[in-house]
């Protein structure tokens, strides 16, 4: 694992909208990105669910959410709407972003695949804490600790 800080690598991907971001679209504000395996899955749903409850939080932090996966833009829409999410999902379909944040290899069965990473970028662009083995239940209110701990350096 990367010693933090380091520079967050960029990316441009379509949210279920299609409209198309990039981690520069964030410049000067926190931003929360967490990769996810699958949309409306269980563990996936209890840590999108815990970032929602989280958000608002955050976002008077000055923090955006943002969530990869490989899924879809129709999935992503269809789960934002099942669980009233409140932040933005992106598509990686190749696994790029993905692989580039170090958020691809062998999961919890053995198997390639998206492993639940979340990364804190601070507001010149740079990682400065990552979840490596994120627990789903309560994630939110730890990113909303550690946020306050990190602003207060």
């Amino acid at each position: 694992m990367i010693k933090t800080p380091y520079a967050a690598p960029d990316f441009k991907l379509s949210d279920e909208n299609g409209t198309v971001h990039r981690l520069s679209d964030y410049k000067g504000r926190w931003v929360v990105l967490y990769f996810y395996p699958k949309d409306d899955t269980p563990g996936c749903t209890v840590e999108a669910c815990s970032l929602r409850d989280a958000r608002d939080d955050l976002a008077r932090l000055g923090a955006e959410v943002v969530g990869i996966s490989r899924d879809e833009a129709t999935s992503h829409e269809k789960f934002k709407a099942k669980h009233t999410l409140n932040f933005t999902l992106l598509t990686d379909g190749e696994a790029k972003v993905i692989e580039a944040y170090g958020a691809w290899g062998k999961n919890m069965f053995g198997k390639d695949g998206i492993l639940r990473k979340t990364f804190i970028i601070n507001p010149d662009g740079q990682v400065v804490k990552v979840y490596g083995k994120v627990t789903p239940l309560g994630h939110g209110d730890q990113v909303i600790s550690d946020l306050k701990t990190l602003q207060a350096v």
